[in-house]
């Protein structure tokens, strides 16, 4: 199973605020942990919405284009990881293991898994499971 797992925001990441040497080096520690045990896929830090945009489609069909800043700290996000493991049970395992990453001194890391092919039953035909196998190939390569 392959798990996101969200970092969220907070104040100080959302003022662009960058993370110090020492956290620096423990989130290294950490990641490097979670590589030689085969769970990490990806991971990264995100720039603060004042960087970013959000695109709204509305019923009509039209599409608004919001920029940052976001007023809501807490449902931004400031980092992701993507990790393999083989329950959701394992990833809070890890996650509790994450070093304290905000500068706040409370932080909320929010996991879900991410679907897999089978979960959309009959729905995912062999056509698209060919397109599938093919766009990952891609993106791999």
């Amino acid at each position: 199973m392959r798990f996101m797992i969200l970092l969220k925001a907070d104040q100080h990441s959302e003022a662009g605020e960058m993370p110090d040497e020492k956290l620096l080096t423990e989130m290294g520690r950490f990641n490097d942990e979670l590589i030689k045990a085969g769970v990490m896929l990806a991971g990264e830090g995100l720039h603060p919405s004042s960087r970013g945009a959000r695109v709204h489609f509305d019923k009509s069909g039209n599409v608004h284009v919001i920029d940052g800043p976001f007023a809501e700290t807490k449902e931004l996000l400031a980092g992701f990881w993507i990790w393999q493991l083989r329950s959701k049970e394992e990833a809070i395992a890890w996650v509790k293991r994450v070093p304290m990453p905000m500068k706040s001194g409370e932080a909320e890391i929010e996991i879900r898994q991410i679907f897999d092919m089978d979960d959309f039953g009959d729905a995912m035909t062999p056509e698209l499971r060919e397109q599938e196998a093919r766009q990952r190939a891609a993106l791999s390569g």
